[in-house]
């Protein structure tokens, strides 16, 4: 039996009782939470977890929220039976920031923070990030701070670049990785910020720019970002599929700008 935590959900995020519910409560008070969202991360999701036990020394959970993987990735995490581990599997539908939102709900910790399961983003920045939290009420790893780096292949790094600055001309200068995706929050911000419906990735463009109005301070960590270590990417792949998604994301750089919110 897994100790931490099993409890389907469907794509609302409702039980879902034609599956067998099984809940044990963490009794430990817990510090931070750490949200990975998954999808077919069969191949990386143990090494990742490893990792987080290994370099993450305050009190933590970490909540997997995986949008029912055929890879079967909430079994893996199951079976291997960590006490401050809990997995949520969506058994409708796939939604990345609806995955995110759920896991931001069950957090317990004072500090929320997210990232992709992929191992393109190190978890090794994490106790700095949390570090920062005590000044700041939003941290996010950045690629393009002083420090940073993008290693993915060029096409990708480079729609990226673009996308990013079009958002400083748009919105503001404040924050230079605005799609960045790797963020730290108190979790009482987030109680007053929820995540923007979105497709891809782009609600973390409109995310951090509404914190910035709202007042909140946030704060950039440098870190190198890299290709996935193993599966296949979600993410466009060919010249014409990344344009398209630069379509979505430029029009929600505009959306956010122009938002009465």
């Amino acid at each position: 039996a897994v100790p931490a935590f099993k409890q389907p959900f469907d794509g609302a995020g409702n039980k879902n009782n034609s599956r067998n519910n099984s809940t044990t409560k963490m009794t430990k008070e817990v510090e931070v939470s750490i949200v990975l969202p998954t999808y077919n991360e069969a191949k990386n999701i143990g090494t990742l977890i490893q990792r987080i036990n290994s370099s993450v020394f305050q009190s933590k959970e970490i909540i997997v929220i995986d949008d029912d993987s055929p890879d079967k990735t909430w079994e893996i995490v199951e079976q291997l039976n960590h006490e401050n581990v809990r997995v949520l599997r969506l058994l409708k539908g796939r939604n990345l920031v609806g995955a995110i939102q759920k896991g931001i709900d069950e957090a317990k910790g004072k500090y929320v923070i997210w990232m992709d399961a992929d191992l393109s983003m190190p978890p090794e920045v994490i106790p700095k990030m949390v570090e920062n939290l005590e000044k700041y009420d939003i941290v996010t790893g950045s690629r393009y701070v002083r420090g940073g780096k993008d290693k993915r292949p060029f096409i990708r790094v480079a729609s990226s670049r673009i996308i990013n600055i079009v958002a400083n001309m748009i919105l503001n200068f404040k924050v230079l990785d605005y799609d960045t995706g790797f963020v730290a929050a108190r979790k009482k911000v987030l109680e007053n910020l929820r995540l923007p419906p979105s497709i891809h990735g782009e609600y973390c463009i409109e995310l951090l720019y509404k914190a910035g109005r709202k007042g909140y301070r946030i704060k950039e960590i440098p870190y190198s970002f890299t290709d996935r270590k193993a599966g296949e990417s979600k993410t466009a792949e060919t010249l014409f599929a990344l344009w398209k998604m630069g379509i979505v994301y430029i029009k929600r750089i505009i959306r956010a700008r122009f938002s009465e919110n």
